[in-house]
């Protein structure tokens, strides 16, 4: 029986781990379940993830939500299959992947998200150029003070993980430029967890001069983004186009 992926490609999640059964050329089933219809999930789904978290992985009898140990999990048991590198042939090689799949997971998330959350909620034209909330147009004078009130928070949350980011991306630059991948001279999982977050930060040019203001850091990145796994899950985020008309 095949893999089950429960959950929606354009969850960074759900992303992380397609990418991870592409590369290993594992077959899945993907049931596409919508985060946002509430009681109206499929009752399966529910009885698996009753907390309604963004993913559930099916493997028999393995029942796996997060996606980290997901990955883990794929690539340890399908080792013989697909692109063998992704965790390593040693014990050596994986404390290394270890190590960096721990800083994705807490240095690098959740600033990531923080600012893919803030810069969908800013104006895309409001210059953001490290002020702060002292940033804010004139204009904003004239706001409802809730609304003034909640871009204040969303310029001071920009500016606070791109402060995190920035320090972050510094020392992986730093990595870069000593090894071609962050866990050595292969691509292993340590990137693969990257390229979800990656993905939402070079797709908007107030956060992608992050990545593209560092030589070693956008040579990685375009390097991992050009992966076939990686472009095959894209394929699985974009919406269904619309029926013709009869």
């Amino acid at each position: 029986m095949p893999v089950k992926v429960f959950g929606s490609p354009a969850s960074a999640e759900v992303a992380r781990v397609l990418t991870c059964l592409f590369e290993k050329d594992v077959e899945f089933q993907l049931i596409r379940v919508d985060s946002f219809r509430g009681p109206k999930r499929m009752p399966q789904y529910l009885k698996l993830q009753p907390h309604g978290e963004a993913l559930t992985f099916e493997d028999g009898n393995v029942t796996l939500v997060e996606s980290r140990k997901i990955l883990r999990h794929i690539a340890d048991k399908y080792k013989h299959q697909g692109y063998k590198d992704l965790f390593g042939p040693g014990a050596l090689e994986r404390a290394s992947i270890e190590q960096w799949l721990q800083t994705e997971a807490h240095s690098f998330a959740i600033p990531s998200a923080d600012m893919v959350y803030s810069l969908a909620y800013l104006p895309p034209d409001l210059p953001l150029d490290g002020r702060g909330a002292a940033g804010l147009p004139p204009a904003a004078a004239g706001m409802h003070p809730s609304h003034r009130q909640k871009m204040e928070e969303m310029l001071q949350l920009f500016e606070r993980s791109r402060k995190d980011l920035g320090k972050l991306l510094d020392i992986y630059e730093q990595r870069l430029g000593e090894e071609e991948f962050l866990a050595g001279g292969k691509f292993t999982l340590a990137d693969l967890s990257h390229l979800p977050n990656a993905d939402r930060l070079a797709a908007d040019p107030r956060s992608a001069r992050l990545i593209e203001s560092r030589r070693n850091v956008s040579r990685w990145w375009y390097t991992i983004s050009a992966r076939d796994s990686w472009k095959r899950v894209k394929e699985l985020q974009r919406p269904p186009s619309a029926e013709a008309p009869f």
